[in-house]
Order: C-alpha cells, then structure tokens, then sequence
C-alpha cells in the first residue's frame, strides 16, 4: 500500500489540475480565491488547526504520507467537534487520495497550522498538495518543537523529542510509546494551549506575532 501511495504522492505522481474531476477542481479553485484568516488578531479570536501526520518513513526522500490527523484550537481551548482524521493508506485509489487531500485543506481553511518540527511535516504535504492538486502549500506555521525550549527555557533550553515535553510538563507519564496521529494531534493541542499561556505572558499577544516567533526561533535554531 505505501508502495502504491509513493507513486501517487511521490514525484513521478504529479498530474495536472485539468485533469481533476470537475467538482474537485472547483473545490481547489474555490479554496484558492478564499480568503485567509487575519492574523492580528488576539489569539482567542483566532482559530488555529493543529496537524500531526503519519509516514512510511523517516523522511520525504525515504518514505511517503500515510496519513493526516488534525483538530481545532479556538478561544485557547480545544474543540471536541473541529477535529478531522484521514487515513490515505485506506484506500490508495487516486480519485480518493486526491479527495482527502482536498478534505484537509478544506477543514485547515488557511488558518495557521501547529504541529511539532514543520520542516518535517511539510515536506510531506507540500508535495503531495503540489503533485495531486497543483496547490502551492504555503501555510503560517507555529512549530512547538522550536517554541517550546524558547518559551520555556526553565524546563529545557534544547530540542527534545515531544513526549519529553509532554513528561516535563505534566501531561504524559513516562513511557507514552506509540500513538496514532489523532492521539498525537490531540497531544500537540494540549502543548500548544501552555505555549499560548507562556506566550502572552512574554507579550506574545496575536496570532501574527506567534506565526513571526516561531518563524524566527526555528531560522536562528537551525542555522546556529
């Protein structure tokens, strides 16, 4: 199935927007001229979607995307029912790959994404939202792998692997093991609701300062 899902997903999967069914072309088009959210705004106005995906591998160059868990994060809180799950190895037809896909960024509407190391979760739906779609991913991003040590330095000032975070900061006991991408978005949700605290608290106050934060931290990390 992953072998199956590379070849769609991977490079030699790309295909031309032209060629999508007519409702899924007006869905990208539709989604395309939407307007993004505003991102001045004070975070509890804004809703932010956080991502966790599944892979086959560790890498882009060395695996492809099996999977894709998301959930709704408005008002500081996290919302049982703005969650969305799409499992991509269910069914590796390519009408249906390409559904989902379409389903993801419909649901993530171009609000700012959090999840934990972007580059590494980018690089999987960039060029699958690119290949299948002819959709030029460029999403506003809020990496908690980098934020977390900047924002709370008293507990590490290095990356750590999440579940260390989750244990340092009273969410997980030790030991969590593996966990399906919902479990893990969830997670990540509630990291991201004590990185909102610790962020207003250092006069973080909107989402665009966030977004800048988190762009900065991850550029000065990986370049030093």
């Amino acid at each position: 199935m992953a072998f199956k899902l590379g070849k769609l997903l991977g490079k030699g999967g790309s295909r031309s927007p032209e060629k999508l069914p007519g409702d899924l072309r007006k869905a990208v088009e539709a989604w395309r001229s939407s307007m993004a959210p505003e991102l001045d705004e004070w975070h509890y106005h804004v809703r932010y979607v956080v991502v966790d995906i599944a892979t086959s591998g560790p890498s882009a160059e060395d695996g492809t995307l099996l999977g894709i868990s998301a959930v709704g994060v408005r008002e500081g809180a996290v919302m049982p029912a703005d969650a969305f799950t799409f499992d991509l190895a269910a069914d590796a037809d390519a009408d249906a790959v390409d559904r989902q896909l379409m389903a993801f960024l419909a649901y993530s509407a171009k609000a700012p994404l959090v999840t934990y190391h972007s580059p590494f979760v980018n690089s999987f739906l960039k060029p699958a939202l690119q290949n299948r779609l002819g959709v030029n991913f460029q999403p506003s991003w809020v990496d908690l792998g980098w934020m977390l040590p900047s924002l709370y330095s008293d507990r590490s000032v290095g990356l750590l692997p999440m579940d260390d975070w989750l244990e340092r900061l009273g969410i997980l006991g030790q030991g969590g093991g593996r966990r399906d991408p919902m479990t893990n978005a969830l997670m990540l949700a509630r990291l991201f609701q004590m990185v909102l605290v610790r962020a207003i608290n250092k006069e973080i106050l909107t989402a665009e300062r966030l977004v800048e934060e988190s762009q900065a931290t991850v550029f000065l990390r990986r370049n030093h």
